[in-house]
């Protein structure tokens, strides 16, 4: 059984082109999920996605802590240049503490932590984002191949043991800088993301 209901689907012009949002909502726990989509998805051909945990603060507060913000927009540009492809937005701030925890995380790190010892210094996994949905989103919307522009190998793992087919994982590094060096430096060290690729 799916741990999703696809609730309503309306176009999303952007500065890149015009996408397909797509509203999920999560049986669970009553939170909305989205899926950003442009092309025709059903052929058979492996469809170039992204999933991207909500990060507010990257996403929309331009941080330059995090790379998310830079990767958003990368996947959004990479996805209109093929005019086709797939981004799920999952709500899963902080991966997966949440946005308030996400703070006291930030908190933890002006004082000297990691992004992995703050959130154990908090009481959560390193990582605790629960991919399930991902699955169940894709297959909603029929697509059983994906290209993955990840730089976490967690995401393959995961995609590939819920049923779905990862025909090529594609590198995603953007915005290095200097203030989200360390951030960037304690994922690949502590998380395994696969960094300092060849595009």
């Amino acid at each position: 059984m799916s741990s999703v209901t696809l609730v309503a689907r309306a176009k999303l012009p952007t500065p890149w082109g015009v996408f397909t949002l797509v509203g999920f909502e999560e049986k669970a726990t009553g939170k909305d999920h989205t899926a950003l989509v442009m092309g025709d998805l059903s052929d058979d051909e492996p469809v170039l996605a992204r999933i991207h945990s909500e990060c507010l603060t990257g996403d929309a507060l331009f941080s330059l802590r995090c790379d998310c913000g830079f990767q958003l927009q990368a996947a959004m540009e990479r996805i209109a240049k093929r005019k086709r492809g797939i981004i799920l937005y999952v709500r899963q701030e902080g991966r997966g503490i949440g946005l308030l925890n996400k703070i006291h995380a930030y908190h933890l790190q002006d004082q000297g932590a990691d992004t992995v010892e703050a959130n154990v210094a908090l009481g959560f996994a390193a990582d605790q984002r629960d991919y399930t949905i991902c699955a169940d989103m894709l297959e909603a919307l029929e697509v059983k191949s994906i290209e993955l522009m990840t730089n976490n190998p967690r995401k393959v793992k995961a995609m590939q043991e819920y049923g779905i087919k990862v025909s090529k994982r594609v590198p995603i590094e953007e915005g290095r800088n200097p203030h989200n060096e360390f951030y960037l430096s304690t994922k690949a060290s502590k998380l395994g993301h696969m960094l300092n690729e060849d595009e």
